[in-house]
């Protein structure tokens, strides 16, 4: 079985079968889903589709897009959103300076804030880093998190060292399956498997052969099956390994 460590379930997208999709995981081989939040309003959707479905786990969080929205009042809700039996991280957050679409030193407060608010509620956080890899790297060793996932890796094999030396995941996704996608291979194939979680972070980014389609988590299958060619073992090893990394990382 599959543990499915990144999606965006509350998205609307899903709005005309999300039940039926959801209660069809278990058939298709995924038996846990972490759905993430990345704005206050989505975070509260991520709980309620927890509290809805038991397999489902929710994180809270501001997305860097939406950094410019955090102010003290959306803190201190999601801090206590935090405190939910169900929430099981802060995240997704960090820094996206390729869409830029929230100013750059709004970006790195809101960033910071939130790093502090996981080490304060004791939860790991879901990393997201675009065309900032320095900056999220020098933020987060500044801070005092030293639990959790950088969310669609796409860095070097040297930085991966440094993130699984901090205590740190990698989650890899469907850009592995993609042609152009060696450098993340060369990733892959250097990061010991017990330092990688699966994740699809549907409705984007589908693995191929579904590339241009809205990605579920059944999916997930395409994206082991590439880690296993890449590592020479088996998709069952594969599916194993990173369902209890992300066990010990989000429900431990």
């Amino acid at each position: 079985m599959f543990f499915e460590s990144h999606a965006h379930y509350d998205d609307e997208r899903y709005d005309s079968d999300r039940d039926d999709l959801l209660l069809a995981l278990d058939d298709n081989g995924v038996d846990t889903v972490i759905n993430i939040g990345t704005s206050v309003n989505s975070s509260m959707a991520s709980i309620r589709l927890a509290e809805q479905y038991g397999f489902v786990y929710a994180t809270v969080g501001v997305h860097p897009h939406e950094a410019k929205t955090l102010n003290n009042d959306e803190l201190a809700k999601l801090k206590a959103l935090a405190a939910h039996p169900k929430c099981v991280a802060v995240g997704e957050i960090g820094l996206d300076f390729y869409h830029d679409l929230s100013p750059r030193d709004i970006q790195r407060k809101c960033f910071a804030r939130q790093l502090e608010m996981a080490f304060e509620v004791g939860k790991p956080v879901v990393i997201h880093s675009r065309d900032a890899s320095q900056e999220v790297f020098g933020i987060i060793k500044d801070s005092r998190a030293r639990s959790g996932v950088i969310h669609c890796f796409s860095d070097s094999a040297e930085m991966a060292y440094e993130y699984v030396g901090m205590g740190f995941y990698l989650g890899i996704g469907g850009i592995v399956t993609f042609n152009k996608s060696r450098k993340l291979a060369e990733v892959v194939y250097k990061t010991p498997l017990d330092a990688l979680l699966l994740e699809t972070d549907c409705p984007y980014l589908t693995p191929t052969p579904y590339r241009g389609q809205r990605n579920e988590s059944k999916y997930l299958s395409f994206i082991a099956a590439k880690i296993a060619n890449i590592k020479n073992t088996t998709i069952e090893n594969v599916a194993e390994i990173t369902a209890r990394n992300a066990a010990n990382l989000f429900l431990s």
